[in-house]
């Protein structure tokens, strides 16, 4: 699975965000194997670095998957850090919940065909 972190001017897009970023995402995604194939980050400061709020740090992830449509989610939080592992939470649910809507569905069989009537003779 390939990570890529983009960020904006503000926002610290060193090497070690980078691998911290790759190691979390790498580990909450592992259950899913090979059905993601690449996860983008993107890291924004809604300020800058001037100004001082909360929940100024917003993270979107979006995670690539095999056979189906990419699953984006956002999140924002008072540090990257946060905003990183809240938005990977959210992507857990997302995935699960867009793979499992292309699994086949267990234990449920189709149904059967229904018998043809047979003709009986009713009196006329």
């Amino acid at each position: 699975m390939q990570v890529l972190l983009h960020t904006d001017p503000n926002t610290d897009g060193r090497s070690e965000m980078a691998e911290h970023l790759a190691s979390a995402v790498k580990d909450a995604l592992g259950r899913f194997g090979d059905q993601v194939t690449r996860v983008e980050a993107h890291l924004s400061d809604a300020n800058s670095h001037s100004k001082t709020g909360p929940g100024q740090i917003h993270c979107t992830l979006e995670a690539k998957l095999v056979g189906v449509a990419p699953v984006v989610v956002k999140d924002h939080a008072d540090s990257a850090h946060q905003a990183i592992h809240a938005a990977i939470g959210k992507l857990v649910r997302g995935l699960t919940t867009a793979l499992a809507k292309h699994e086949p569905r267990r234990g449920t069989a189709t149904p059967a065909a229904p018998e043809p009537e047979t003709a009986t003779d009713a009196p006329d």
